[in-house]
């Protein structure tokens, strides 16, 4: 009766398998990374995007308190710019216009890139906002 050797190990089917979850981990790390950056992106354009409609109401509502002319245009821009922290007031323009019986307020804010306060997009993100304008009660 002849017998044999074996000279290759035996391998059980579980170990050959060794190591793949660390390199699909390491192989996917990449796309991960860019899907938060993507994401984190998209808060800071939706968080832009309410930081202009919030401070183009301020600064209407300041503006429609205030009286006509040059009082008018100076309460608005400093309502319009109060609210937004130093990365957002960098960049931001507040127009305000009346006609019409209206105050309008337009307020546009460049959108940061990843970091608020270090780049900015060439995106700008619009705020508008209006209400009637107040009149005085004396007549």
């Amino acid at each position: 009766m002849r017998t044999t050797t074996r000279t290759t190990p035996v391998r059980r089917p579980h170990d050959r398998d060794r190591g793949q979850v660390t390199i699909e981990f390491l192989g996917m790390t990449p796309t991960i990374l860019v899907t938060l950056v993507v994401l984190w992106q998209l808060v800071l354009v939706g968080y832009t995007f309410t930081l202009a409609g919030n401070a183009a109401d301020e600064a209407v509502r300041a503006a429609t308190a205030a009286a006509p002319g040059g009082a008018r245009d100076g309460a608005c821009r400093e309502a319009g710019l109060d609210k937004l922290s130093g990365a957002w007031a960098e960049g931001a323009t507040v127009n305000c216009a009346t006609g019409g019986g209206f105050v309008t307020a337009d307020v546009k804010l460049s959108v940061p890139i990843l970091f608020p306060g270090t780049v900015s997009l060439s995106f700008d993100v619009d705020g508008h906002a209006g209400a009637v304008e107040e009149e005085d009660g004396a007549g």
